[in-house]
């Protein structure tokens, strides 16, 4: 039996309508893959700063918690002192912290060891150490008098605004008690 004329299947009009409605579900799915992807790159971008962060302060932490014999100086933008390195045998080595071109540099210098540089976090604005003399606050340099020369502040105080435009912005303010002087 052959069905009636005109109820053999869709009309060109049904085709074009299931057609156009298929091209927006598409499309809506599309720009929703999109944005998850976006979301998905820009939260990428942020865990890698916040890792970096975290790896700066680490450095810092550690460096600074394991203060040597030796003076500890300081002008607000540089900050320098003596560290036991395992590379030299534990013996001391001088380490300078300062920022050059956006980039928080560490230096080190010791007797078997060449002097060199190492990038311990990219995208810094500005830098500022402060240090707490015990009796008067915080100062912007290390030793505030010369009568204090031989003394080490109570502890080293990092203040980095980090540059605009990175995936983490804002400021960041990190103190470390210095061990006792021996």
């Amino acid at each position: 039996m052959k069905p009636p004329a005109g109820e053999a299947g869709f009309t060109l009009i049904e085709l074009i309508i299931s057609l156009a409605l298929f091209a927006l579900i598409a499309m809506a799915g599309l720009s929703l893959v999109e944005a998850l992807l976006n979301i998905q790159q820009r939260t990428s971008a942020r865990l890698d700063r916040l890792a970096e962060l975290q790896r700066a302060m680490y450095v810092l932490d550690n460096d600074l918690t394991q203060v040597s014999a030796g003076p500890v100086t300081g002008d607000g933008t540089a900050l320098s002192f003596n560290r036991p390195l395992a590379a030299e045998d534990g013996q001391p080595v001088r380490i300078r912290y300062q920022l050059g071109a956006g980039t928080l540099l560490r230096g080190y210098r010791g007797r078997g060891l060449p002097q060199g540089e190492q990038r311990v976090l990219s995208g810094v604005g500005s830098l500022r150490w402060s240090f707490y003399a015990p009796g008067t606050g915080w100062v912007d340099h290390w030793p505030p008098t010369p009568g204090l020369a031989s003394r080490w502040p109570a502890a080293v105080a990092a203040d980095i605004a980090l540059a605009p435009g990175s995936a983490v912005s804002g400021s960041l303010r990190r103190v470390t008690l210095l061990p006792a002087q021996p």
